[in-house]
């Protein structure tokens, strides 16, 4: 029995107790009271009394008490004593005084002499009481026999008035009220009501608390014990429970922080250094896995999710697992969504903070609900009309009104979906290269959108090139890949490809960037959109950075700062460039992990500061990378002169690009 249920116990036990101590106190406050109304006449009990004391007299009025209302003088038998007699009224004392005279009459024909002396006197009660004094007179020549002998008073003639007795009656005894008598009986009744149905209703919940306790102690049978810990809604208040728990243990928050030391430093001493905030792995869900993409919410910057991979261990388990983390809980992920086939890609709708989309290996598009369980909502069907290869890359664009997922697959198929509506795409391209020598398919691995672009996109391809694509048809352009403006730079596939965020005073969006497997990043400019080649051309990177040691997997642009870049590689290393500072070497190179390959890397939405990276042994990192986010005014100008720097450069380089502009203004 866990300790919170016998406490639960001990309470009930210990009201019980209370409910029979009380009971207890009240049966003895009873007792108490009616063994007062014996000793001591309650109020009602003191009226009647006075009043019948003053009807029928009392010993200290000179009334009759026990022994005076036969006056042992007018009883035969009796032996004449001398005392007081005090006559209560006029019928009792004239029945007396003739009743005296007729015995003593006989008494002397016997030859009984005896001298008798009365008084009279008043006292307090009436003026009509005689008072008697007998002297019996005993002669020596009587013959000696035992013989009763009586003396009665002579009879006198004793009126009494009426008047004179009630006065006296009426003056003596209170007067007495007939309808409080009677309400103080009610009282008393409805008291004695009201008491036994407390009573009864202790009882009641004595009895009550007794089976509880009894039921309680009982011990469960395992069958029993299994049901509860196996229901559902058992099942989901621990989940909810628990992770409320966690979210408020995993706070950092130091309470007893001094904030005086260090005031006068002048400096954040992790000013220029990266450091790591957390690290979110289970091992229920990430082992033998590997993060294959990473998103931030856009609306809560606290939840981040990761796509997971097979894991080939686990043959129970779905392929692809789909977890949102919280950085206030660290243990488990905040929601989980499962997949049939391997998820290769992820993200947070922006304009629904509740939709989590999803690409697999199979080709399905699928969407979660995080109002929903495990299984998606939505998910495209697996037919010639959708992706039918693996889809490596989606981005949303639009607006909050009209909005569409893009979705890429490696046979070369770009789809665009409604979010409501995955029956079937809205619009299909087949991207196709006339100019291949094995296939016209252009197998996509990554795919980006410019800031406020949604026709015209890049993609970067397994065989290294970079190519720009069209929705729709446009002025000069038509719908589909732009076969003449090939991007040459990589020796091997293009992992990651990023176009630079429009912010700021300086607009630098015609600049991106990729990552290879050939151990480089390029920096390129995208061709203006209003001069489309009609012959093959090939389009050189600007700058190219070789300092990797092995694979660079993903590569981004700062959200915020103008001259920031991070890349991760097959090392385990997180490397951070300002090209402000230095274009050779990043400013900032830090080792992730066990050394394990990191996969992915996205900045969060709010301000940059903080980076998730997914790696290869299925754990995801979040760094903070301090002031580095924070850009000084004078960035922007000064990134435009490290641009016209590295555009000079590369056209002594040989660069195809003729341009050095920098659009200033948006």
């Amino acid at each position: 029995m866990s300790d919170k249920r016998r406490a639960e116990i001990e309470l009930k036990r210990a009201k019980l107790a209370e409910l029979r101590k009380a009971r207890a106190d009240r049966q003895k406050a009873d007792a108490e009271r009616r063994t007062s109304e014996l000793a001591g006449p309650t109020p009602v009990r003191k009226d009647l009394d006075d009043l019948v004391n003053a009807l029928v007299g009392s010993p200290s009025r000179g009334g009759l008490d026990s022994g005076d209302l036969t006056p042992a003088s007018s009883i035969p038998g009796t032996p004449s004593l001398g005392h007081n007699i005090g006559l209560p009224g006029p019928s009792a004392l004239s029945m007396s005084g003739s009743g005296r005279a007729s015995r003593q009459s006989d008494f002397s024909a016997d030859r009984v002499s005896l001298g008798t002396t009365l008084a009279q006197s008043s006292n307090s009660a009436t003026d009509h009481v005689i008072e008697r004094t007998l002297t019996p007179r005993l002669y020596p020549d009587l013959v000696d026999m035992e013989r009763e002998l009586f003396e009665l008073p002579q009879r006198e003639r004793v009126i009494y008035n009426k008047e004179v007795q009630t006065t006296a009656v009426e003056t003596d005894t209170p007067r007495f009220d007939e309808d409080e008598l009677r309400q103080r009986v009610y009282r008393e009744k409805e008291f004695e009501a009201e008491r036994a149905a407390r009573d009864k209703e202790l009882e009641e919940e004595s009895v009550k608390l007794e089976k509880e306790i009894e039921q309680e102690i009982r011990e469960l049978s395992e069958d029993e014990r299994a049901s509860i810990l196996t229901a559902p809604e058992f099942l989901d208040f621990v989940e909810q429970s628990s992770k409320i728990v966690q979210r408020a243990l995993n706070d950092g928050y130091d309470y007893i922080r001094d904030y005086t030391i260090g005031a006068e430093s002048g400096g954040d001493d992790s000013e220029g250094r990266v450091k790591r905030v957390c690290e979110f792995w289970d091992e229920r869900y990430g082992k033998n896995r590997s993060i294959t993409d990473v998103d931030w919410s856009p609306k809560y910057p606290e939840l981040s999710v990761a796509s997971y991979n097979k894991n080939p261990a686990a043959l129970n388990e779905p392929d692809g697992i789909v977890a949102v983390w919280n950085l206030h809980l660290l243990e488990r992920p905040e929601f989980v969504f499962h997949s049939q086939s391997d998820v290769l890609s992820v993200t947070f709708s922006p304009f629904h903070s509740n939709l989590v989309f999803g690409g697999t290996y199979s080709g399905q598009i699928l969407l979660w609900d995080t109002r929903s369980k495990h299984l998606p909502v939505l998910k495209t069907p697996l037919s010639a009309a959708g992706h039918t290869h693996p889809v490596y890359a989606m981005q949303m664009v639009g607006t909050q009104n009209a909005h569409n997922l893009i979705t890429s697959s490696t046979d070369g198929t770009v789809c665009s979906w409604l979010v409501d509506m995955l029956a079937q795409p809205q619009e299909t391209l087949e991207l196709i290269h006339a100019g291949h020598n094995k296939t016209g398919e252009v197998a996509i691995t990554t795919l980006d959108f410019p800031d406020n672009e949604t026709t015209t996109f890049w993609v970067g391809t397994e065989e290294g090139n970079v190519y720009q694509a069209n929705r729709y048809d446009r002025a000069g352009a038509k719908a589909g890949l732009n076969q003449y403006d090939v991007y040459k730079g990589h020796a091997g596939p293009v992992m990651g490809l990023h176009f630079h965020p429009l912010v700021g005073p300086v607009d630098f969006s015609d600049l991106f960037l990729t990552s290879s497997v050939d151990w480089t990043v390029k920096l390129w400019r995208a061709k203006s959109l209003a001069k489309p080649s009609t012959t093959p051309h090939a389009i050189s990177p600007i700058y190219s950075f070789d300092e990797a040691d092995d694979y660079v997997y993903d590569v981004r642009w700062h959200p915020a700062h103008p001259a920031v870049f991070g890349t991760v590689d097959g090392s385990g290393q997180f490397d951070l460039w300002n090209l402000n500072v230095d274009t050779e070497v990043p400013v900032v190179s830090t080792g992730v992990g066990s050394g394990r390959a990191i996969n992915k890397l996205q900045w969060d939405r709010k301000d940059g500061r903080r980076v998730a990276l997914g790696g290869s042994d299925g754990r995801l990192y979040v760094y903070d990378i301090g002031d580095i986010a924070i850009p000084r005014e004078s960035e922007w100008t000064d990134m435009q002169k490290t641009v016209s720097g590295i555009v000079g450069g590369g056209q002594a380089n040989g660069t195809a690009e003729d341009s050095a502009r920098v659009v200033a203004g948006r």
